[in-house]
């Protein structure tokens, strides 16, 4: 990447203010406190160490960073990529609020990937050395962990499945679907979102070009099936698109 790495901010905070944040969080069925009582709440709360608030386009972590910690997304949105050694970028997922960070460095002690805002976002850090022991004294934890690292497994599985065999509207579907899920996920809109990426990122994702997107949106909206304002996205037929997404209705191909 041509543009310099700059340290993201940092806002340190009193333990009392990281309590209020992870016990309300309104994210706390999705991260790492789901499932636990107060008390395993509170030895939760006192390893994470600050917040870190990014503005838009600003760098989380770079691919060959050692790793040392995860990053619960407080606020914002994410995009996760690689860079190849002719410098071409492939993002490799999107994250929301609710989503951890940083896994895939567990095993090789570095990142492999880049992490970047796509909007002003926060996220709360959790050193990985204090997280491992809690683990031995909060197994409710442990097996939490072990769930959000088997949904990723099937998220990078699904989005292979999603590159190597799906047609291009069959790919977008299931884009809008996924997304359909996750803001429902989350306690909002189901049908009615914003897409926080931009249409080139989307086609790297997806691996279309940029045309083949604003065509899909288009066509999409032509059928019916979505409403587009901007960056604002309706489902107006969410069924149809399920099904399209699952491979049990097609379309005729695009021209």
């Amino acid at each position: 990447m041509s543009q310099g790495h700059h340290p993201p901010a940092t806002v340190p905070i009193s333990l009392g203010a990281i309590k209020a944040s992870c016990g309300a969080c309104s994210m706390h069925q999705l991260c790492l406190p789901m499932g636990l009582d107060d008390a395993d709440i509170d030895r939760l709360d006192q390893i994470i160490g600050r917040r870190r608030r990014l503005g838009r386009d600003e760098r989380l972590y770079a691919m060959g960073e050692p790793f040392r910690s995860l990053y619960a997304v407080r606020l914002g949105h994410f995009k996760t990529y690689q860079v190849n050694a002719a410098g071409e970028q492939q993002i490799t997922g999107f994250q929301m609020a609710g989503e951890l960070l940083g896994m895939d460095a567990i095993s090789g002690d570095r990142h492999h990937c880049d992490a970047v805002a796509l909007e002003d976002s926060e996220v709360c850090e959790v050193p990985f050395p204090r997280l491992e022991e809690l683990f031995g004294q909060v197994p409710a934890l442990l097996r939490h962990f072990h769930r959000i690292m088997s949904q990723e497994i099937t998220r990078e599985q699904n989005v292979m499945l999603l590159l190597g065999n799906m047609r291009a509207e069959q790919r977008f579907a299931v884009f809008l679907v996924n997304l359909s899920v996750r803001y429902a996920a989350r306690g909002y809109s189901p049908n009615a979102f914003g897409l926080r990426m931009s249409r080139e990122d989307i086609g790297n994702y997806l691996g279309l070009t940029i045309e083949s997107v604003s065509r899909l949106l288009s066509r999409f909206k032509k059928q019916g099936w979505i409403e587009v304002d901007r960056r604002e996205v309706r489902l107006l037929e969410p069924a149809k698109l399920k099904a399209i997404a699952a491979g049990t209705e097609q379309c005729s191909p695009m021209r």
